[in-house]
């Protein structure tokens, strides 16, 4: 019996592509390069199974495309608004995605961009590399203490719960969220953490707020200019979620204008096209969607893909399917 085609869009780690070549008749992406609209419409009329990642956009056009052949998108990231959802429906097919397995590290990266932008790190890195410190001066870089302040999560979910705990726990800071539905109650008294009514009470009174809600186009543009202007003069901005949520030219234009103090940006509108008026700025942190490289989340993000398709290849149901 003939294995099933599947076909990659990008890179991935060594020990999953392995499993891939040893399981599947699989077709991997050797040079990395994203893959063009005509090659993702040939690949849906080639393959039984394609596996993009969130950068990739498999748009109605794609899925709808004449003679398709796939009958299941494993995306490669939590994250699925890459992927038109209401053509997959439509067309039947069954669209799955990676879960949970990159929660800690996208947590991490979260508060790393926090202390790099309340701690003026890229500045002062800046300054070093580019022969400008003269020495300690006590006036010199002056940032902001993260320690016992208010950080405030737009989004309760996994993510923004274990920066919660991070930032409780590890620098006593006092958490508040705001979320439309109700969380678990367990984790709102292990975190001491306050619900704010509206979004509007939470960025009035944060000194950090870190952004962890879904993409698309409820929340494309959710921090705009006047809800910029609602955050404190010392306010920092943390974004790992999704860059549309941000309109990034009032950002600047907070940053360029002392609205708020500093950002800090994991993911941006129009990756990786970024907007040029952030490499104007010395106060904002400025990261390549690294959330949740590290070795060990993205081979698990791998077999998270792994089990999903070999579930469906097998007549079960997948784990993460979302469609």
């Amino acid at each position: 019996m003939s294995k099933p085609k599947v076909i990659v869009t990008r890179r991935w780690p060594v020990e999953v592509e392995t499993q891939l070549k040893a399981l599947y008749d699989v077709q991997l992406n050797e040079s990395d390069t994203p893959m063009s609209e005509d090659e993702l419409k040939l690949a849906m009329q080639s393959a039984d199974a394609l596996l993009p990642t969130v950068t990739d956009p498999i748009t109605a056009d794609i899925i709808n495309v004449e003679n398709r052949r796939v009958k299941i998108i494993g995306n490669f990231g939590v994250g699925y608004n890459n992927i038109d959802i209401n053509a997959a429906k439509e067309q039947g097919v069954l669209v799955t995605n990676t879960p949970h397995v990159l929660t800690d590290c996208t947590a991490d990266i979260a508060m790393l961009l926090l202390l790099m932008s309340a701690r003026r790190a890229p500045e002062a890195e800046r300054m070093v590399l580019n022969k400008q410190w003269t020495g300690w001066g006590p006036t010199q870089l002056l940032g902001q203490k993260v320690t016992g302040k208010t950080l405030g999560l737009i989004g309760f979910g996994r993510i923004a719960q274990a920066m919660a705990r991070k930032a409780h726990h590890g620098f006593g800071m006092k958490i508040l969220f705001y979320v439309p539905s109700a969380p678990d109650q367990a984790i709102v008294d292990e975190l001491k953490a306050e619900r704010c009514d509206t979004l509007e009470a939470l960025l009035s009174e944060a000194h950090f707020v870190s952004l962890h809600c879904p993409g698309g186009a409820a929340t494309k543009h959710l921090i705009n200019e006047d809800r910029l202007r609602l955050m404190r003069p010392s306010a920092h901005l943390i974004n790992t979620a999704r860059g549309d949520v941000i309109d990034s030219d009032a950002l600047i234009k907070a940053l360029k204008e002392g609205w708020i103090a500093g950002a800090g940006l994991d993911v941006f509108e129009g990756e990786p096209n970024l907007n040029p008026g952030f490499l104007t700025l010395n106060n904002v942190a400025l990261l390549p969607h690294i959330g949740s490289a590290s070795e060990e989340t993205r081979t698990a993000m791998g077999n998270r893909v792994l089990n999903n398709i070999a579930a469906f290849f097998a007549g079960n149901e997948p784990d993460d399917r979302v469609v």
